[in-house]
């Protein structure tokens, strides 16, 4: 038996390898982080409604009082609006009529001290629309005496009432009366087809803006010495002028202190402008000349005066209030002959005036200064 001294073996040591490090599941808590967040908010607003700091307990609420501070500010200035002018405006939903206009046909009984200048006045409309809506009253004839009680018919707008015959053409129409054809299409009370505008005959149709030749307002009054234009005076007021007196200077000037209108202007069926002017208001002659025609006219100009000028021209100043020239006599430019007013057919005080050559109308805007 060996005497060896045997020595336990070691037993092999196991090689230990290092496990890998795990990392912390950071989305995991950040979505249950969320969740419980989202909760306690819930819970929050479910029992306790103090949600963003909100009570329904008085008792929770802690009065605070802010401390004003003492900041300098700058000083303001108001904007100067004195010359500013400012109008109130309304939308208006219909594009086709404006405010203010109507849209159909009325019918008006006329009264006591009723002219058809102040009924249209009345309407906001031209003497001429009223005219032409009424031609089996008027004829086309401005001087035709109202009787109280007549029925008259106002259009909606200014321009003709046209009733619509066999055989006619819309643009045919609108040309005969200097008409604008898509206006005559979109009037609302015509009610057309704006794709097919037909128009049955017997139909009354408004023509805006349609205009056409009447007889003038005024009637001539004629009487120039030397021009050989016979001699005929419409009215009380003409005379047997002498052939004799100032000649005119040739240069017209205005007859009254204002030089704008506030009526009519000159038109074919106008032959005249209407200067502004109030009751009262002095009126001089516009040249030298004589005076052949001062007192009432009956075609409408009501007091009235006419110059000869001599020289072939003639002015004529109507509806005056007072007429202080005499017939016959010799006036120089100037000289004042009357006062303004509101006689014969006029809706208010103004001066009419009129200028003529050789027997016609000359357009005052072409010898005015």
């Amino acid at each position: 038996m060996s005497s060896k001294k045997l020595t336990p073996e070691k037993p092999a040591e196991e090689e230990v390898k290092p496990s890998p490090k795990k990392s912390f599941p950071w989305k995991a808590a950040v979505s249950w982080g969320v969740t419980a967040l989202l909760v306690v908010v819930l819970l929050l607003v479910l029992f306790q409604g103090k949600l963003f700091g909100q009570s329904n307990d008085e008792s929770d609420l802690v009065e605070y009082t802010p401390t004003p501070l003492n900041v300098a500010l700058p000083t303001t200035q108001a904007a100067d609006v004195s010359n500013l002018i400012a109008v109130a405006r309304r939308p208006n939903l219909n594009t086709i009529v404006p405010d203010g206009v109507r849209s159909s046909v009325v019918t008006y009984t006329v009264e006591a001290g009723d002219s058809i200048f102040s009924i249209a006045k009345q309407f906001n409309l031209k003497p001429e629309s009223i005219l032409w809506a009424n031609y089996d009253y008027f004829g086309d004839n401005p001087t035709v005496a109202l009787s109280i009680g007549a029925q008259l018919t106002i259009p909606p707008t200014d321009g003709i009432l046209y009733t619509w015959k066999d055989g006619d053409k819309l643009q045919n129409i609108a040309g005969k009366y200097v008409a604008d054809e898509s206006k005559i299409i979109s009037w609302p009370s015509n009610h057309l087809d704006i794709t097919d505008p037909v128009i049955t005959t017997g139909s009354v149709v408004m023509i805006p803006g349609g205009y056409r030749e009447v007889q003038s307002w005024i009637q001539a009054v004629e009487y120039t010495p030397r021009s050989g234009v016979t001699r005929v005076i419409a009215g009380a007021g003409g005379c047997q002028a002498p052939d004799t007196g100032p000649v005119g200077s040739g240069n017209i000037v205005w007859p009254s202190a204002n030089h704008y209108l506030s009526g009519f202007d000159y038109t074919s069926s106008h032959r005249g402008i209407d200067i502004a002017a109030q009751t009262g208001d002095s009126v001089w002659a516009a040249d030298n000349g004589t005076v052949v025609y001062a007192g009432w006219n009956d075609t409408g100009y009501g007091y009235m005066v006419m110059i000869d000028h001599n020289d072939g021209y003639q002015t004529l100043y109507g509806h005056l209030s007072a007429v202080y020239a005499t017939c016959g006599s010799s006036v120089y430019q100037g000289t004042v002959i009357g006062a303004a007013g509101a006689t014969g057919n006029v809706t208010g005080a103004h001066l009419h005036f009129e200028v003529r050559s050789n027997g016609g109308f000359v357009n005052p805007w072409y010898v005015l200064p």
